[in-house]
């Protein structure tokens, strides 16, 4: 032990050092002037665990600094920057208070877990088991850059409920529709177009002229929009093509009339800066109509498809969707999945 008493000083003298495991350079630490015994045992147990800190900074760096490194990689693969903002805003808002001054081979399993579902259980499933996911990647991140030996990222169940959404029923988005054209809304056409085709909002404010042809009433869908990422490929990925209803042309000429620019829809003040949801949402409410998002137009268009009898596949391929799970909710919310089965029953 690296306890040693001076007799002239009538006082102790602290040593300790280790040398780093990689550079193999000698790390010491020393404090002198301690007065009894007990408090030199103390002082060399503090010496220790500084140390090692100081070989841990060298070799393992801080939880914020790798997670700046796997933010730097997931630009570089070119991710979308709305996701990139999502995982950065996540992980320094749930992590950084605990784990800011962790080294990233000292976070373990335990800690990840309290994260979690203790430091987080006001939280919905959902953004816990989104928390998780963006935990995990940092850490596989700091596997594949050798900074670490393993990934103590724990394997957690979430009871992640497939709600059904709230949604307009045809009479309803008959009411809308009818309401916002006669009060000439400036929102009227894109409610039109989103109602009809299943569109998402960045789908529709990408559609342009030079994708539509009106004389065999189709789009073709290749391009969508965020505030974010600007003009990219669908969420999908893939290109599809929309058929517009017969009574949607009278609209659709309209603003082929009152074209300005290659753009289908008007850029209306507060599409652009996504409030697209909050003027949709003030509008239901002066008509007394279900308040829902600009998004559930997207929902309610699939399940007034469905409920009319239309092909499950043909409404996914128009919608774009890939995930036969998700269209299962709808199913579910349309009813079709049941029609019929109590036709059998004579009870009475």
């Amino acid at each position: 032990m690296g306890i040693k008493y001076n007799r002239e000083t009538k006082n102790y003298f602290v040593t300790y050092y280790r040398r780093n495991p990689v550079t193999k350079k000698k790390i010491t630490m020393k404090r002198q002037g301690i007065a009894t015994r007990a408090k030199a045992e103390k002082t060399y147990k503090k010496l220790i665990l500084l140390v090692e800190d100081k070989i841990n900074e060298a070799i393992f760096p801080y939880w914020p600094q790798v997670v700046d490194g796997f933010l730097l990689s997931f630009r570089n693969k070119g991710v979308a920057r709305n996701t990139l903002i999502n995982y950065e805003t996540t992980l320094k808002a749930h992590t950084y208070v605990k784990w800011e001054k962790k080294f990233i081979n000292k976070i373990t399993m335990v800690e990840i877990r309290d994260l979690i579902l203790v430091d987080m259980q006001k939280y919905s499933e959902s953004h816990k088991k989104s928390m998780l996911k963006h935990i995990r990647a940092v850490f596989q991140f700091a596997l594949d850059s050798n900074m670490i030996l393993r990934d103590p990222t724990p394997r957690l169940k979430f009871k992640v409920g497939e709600k059904i959404k709230l949604v307009l029923k045809e009479n309803e988005i008959q009411s809308l529709l009818k309401k916002a054209r006669d009060k000439e809304n400036r929102w009227f056409p894109i409610w039109a177009l989103a109602c009809f085709t299943g569109m998402r909002n960045g789908e529709l404010f990408a559609l342009s002229w030079s994708k539509v042809d009106l004389s065999k009433r189709v789009m073709l869908i290749d391009c969508s929009w965020t505030k974010e990422n600007g003009f990219k490929e669908t969420k999908s990925g893939d290109d599809r093509i929309v058929e517009i209803a017969e009574s949607l042309m009278p609209v659709m000429y309209n603003l082929f009339q009152k074209r300005k620019d290659n753009f289908v829809l008007p850029r209306v003040q507060g599409w652009e800066t996504g409030e697209q949801a909050k003027y949709l949402k003030i509008f239901l409410a002066e008509l007394n109509l279900p308040v829902i998002r600009f998004h559930d137009l997207r929902a309610s268009w699939a399940t007034i498809m469905l409920s009319k009898g239309v092909e499950p596949i043909k409404i996914m391929s128009m919608g774009g969707w890939k995930d036969l799970k998700t269209m299962q909710i709808y199913i579910r919310k349309s009813g079709i999945h049941i029609k019929g089965i109590t036709n059998a029953l004579k009870f009475l």
